[in-house]
């Protein structure tokens, strides 16, 4: 007896989907409104945002508005018309890819029209089934959804380790010495939910002994980190030895779009590759000329970095003061690790938004282990000392109000289905 597809949809609505009922519209797909920045509404009330990727506070800079609304005006939201083989290929396209590869220091580039599936299909078009994938356990879902693609061999390693590494490689090299086929290696320059840096580095030695070539996605590393922002290799010293670097527009450049730099011999055949781009209408030219804008005030104030970090130090050094694990984060992610339940964790952000008007992500199981609470913090540089010093004392009260029990009488009395 074949089964009606949506039984299962309807019986199981996945690990987050079931906490829809009681979660939707406060802890998942709330709705800010306001100019983007630091301060924001939710609900009608005025709150601190700890919550966007806007690193750089280029969202909502007078320079960026008036270039996306010069664009708007020029072209409408409609140009170019078509994918980019066919007829939505412009100078202003060119250009910035010019511009982004010299960056980030490689020959070329090719523009995206997201990050997530632009990363799907650069591993797709990299691979053949005799090449076999190795990957940190901890990748975006972008890298998994690409490797999932694959249908050669793929290992994962231990996050950020070494001898893991290593010991796939080994794997790998043996599987590939037999099917007569390469090796890609995937990690990313900053991992966005620990704030840890991939080991760039350590990786780029590797291939001195092994042979391989590296994916890199650098999409919380692009304007954060390096002497001119160009993110986690050259912050390491070695950019060098990335073979193929990715980043997105959401981060740093606050726009749509991303991109990949490479040789010149490898972006020419992703161009003509990457299935992602080959069948959808290209970059739209608000975003375009938008991100030549984002990208020459990046590249042409470096204050904007400065003042980034100048927070983050605060921010972190702050909570580590203050007896706080933000684990071993060295980038600009703060993950604050609590122990307590999911109804403790939704008592508690509550309390911050209501309270304390502290809004920012909270992570709960089964992103991470039971038993355990992430409030992930976003400085950028848009934020200043005193909101810095508001949201630590706010942090203080909540933290003793989760450890005395407070949270916990209060979600007692309040119904949440842990088995919904």
């Amino acid at each position: 007896m074949v089964k009606d597809l949506f039984e299962r949809i309807q019986n199981n609505k996945g690990p987050l989907g079931k906490w829809a009922s009681q979660a939707e519209g406060y802890f998942v797909f709330p709705k800010l409104e306001g100019d983007l920045g630091p301060r924001m509404k939710f609900q009608g009330k005025e709150v601190l945002n700890w919550s966007l990727n806007d690193y750089l506070g280029l969202a909502n800079h007078p320079e960026v508005r008036k270039a996306d609304a010069d664009a708007a005006l020029q072209f409408g939201a409609a140009a170019p018309m078509g994918a980019r083989m066919m007829s939505g290929h412009t100078n202003y396209h060119e250009q910035l890819e010019n511009e982004l590869a010299a960056f980030v220091m490689k020959e070329s580039a090719y523009l995206l029209n997201f990050g997530y599936q632009g990363m799907v299909s650069i591993i797709d078009a990299l691979v053949t089934r005799n090449d076999v994938i190795v990957y940190d356990v901890d990748g975006h879902a972008c890298i998994i959804d690409g490797v999932r693609l694959h249908s050669g061999k793929r290992f994962t390693y231990k996050h950020n380790d070494i001898e893991s590494m290593e010991k796939n490689l080994q794997r790998a090299t043996k599987i590939a010495t037999e099917t007569g086929g390469g090796i890609l290696f995937i990690t990313e320059g900053v991992f966005g939910m620990r704030g840890q840096q991939g080991k760039l580095k350590e990786i780029v030695e590797m291939k001195k002994k092994y042979n391989f070539r590296l994916l890199v996605d650098d999409a919380h590393g692009f304007g954060t980190l390096g002497k001119t922002g160009a993110g986690a290799g050259e912050e390491q010293g070695c950019q060098d030895g990335i073979d193929v670097y990715f980043s997105t527009f959401a981060k740093s450049m606050a726009n749509i779009g991303a991109f990949v730099a490479a040789d010149k011999d490898i972006i020419d055949y992703l161009k003509y590759n990457l299935r992602s781009q080959m069948f959808a209408k290209a970059l739209p030219m608000i975003q375009t000329i938008g991100s030549l804008k984002r990208l020459q005030l990046l590249r042409d104030n470096p204050g904007l970095k400065d003042k980034l970090w100048e927070n983050v130090n605060t921010l972190q050094g702050g909570l580590r003061s203050k007896g706080f694990n933000i684990g071993d984060t060295n980038t600009c992610v703060t993950p604050v690790y609590l122990e307590g339940s999911v109804p403790e964790a939704m008592v508690m952000v509550n309390d911050l938004r209501e309270n304390y008007g502290i809004f920012l992500s909270i992570v709960i199981y089964p992103v991470i282990p039971k038993g355990m609470i992430l409030l992930r913090v976003i400085p950028t540089a848009s934020h200043t000392l005193d909101d810095i010093a508001e949201t630590l004392t706010a942090f203080e009260a909540i933290r003793e109000k989760l450890v005395n029990g407070t949270y916990k009488e209060i979600a007692s009395r309040t119904t949440v289905d842990l088995d919904a």
